[in-house]
């Protein structure tokens, strides 16, 4: 496993908890640069919060984690607006198409509530179109730990 480099730019996602990359004191910082260096993956869905199906692009939430060197059973997200979520850890290394995405940006120019945001690809399978993985996309993504 290669070491994280530290963010040169501002950091716009911090990874505490069971990390084992830190690349500042116990936690791993990333900027804009350093997530879109990482695996994307891109996919159109329709979500609640918007009219019209809308492309999302960005890393998979389990490539982050492994770039923090992070291990767990539970991750809990927030964001800047202090909305807290938490997930089971094998959410971020489920299928596939099962995956949620740390989107970084929406393809189509579309309005989105940024810089960061854990999408699942709704449209991709029944199970994902409801409540609980409604609740656990998280748009302003600050921080992620992971327990």
């Amino acid at each position: 496993m290669q070491a994280l480099e530290r963010p040169t730019g501002q950091v716009v996602l911090t990874v505490s908890g069971r990390v084992r990359m830190p690349n500042d004191g116990n936690v791993a910082q990333f900027d804009m640069l350093m997530l879109a260096a990482l695996p994307q993956t891109s996919f159109t869905t329709r979500t609640p919060w918007y009219a019209q199906p809308r492309r999302f692009t960005g890393p998979l939430l389990r490539d982050v984690l492994a770039a923090a060197g992070a291990q767990g059973t539970l991750i809990r997200l927030t964001a800047l607006n202090d909305y807290k979520v938490e997930l089971p850890f094998d959410d971020a290394q489920a299928p596939r198409r099962h995956r949620g995405a740390a989107a970084r940006r929406a393809a189509d120019g579309g309005a989105r509530q940024g810089p960061l945001f854990v999408i699942y690809p709704f449209d991709a399978r029944p199970e994902l179109r409801g409540a609980v993985y409604y609740s656990r996309s998280a748009w302003q993504l600050r921080t992620i730990d992971v327990v």
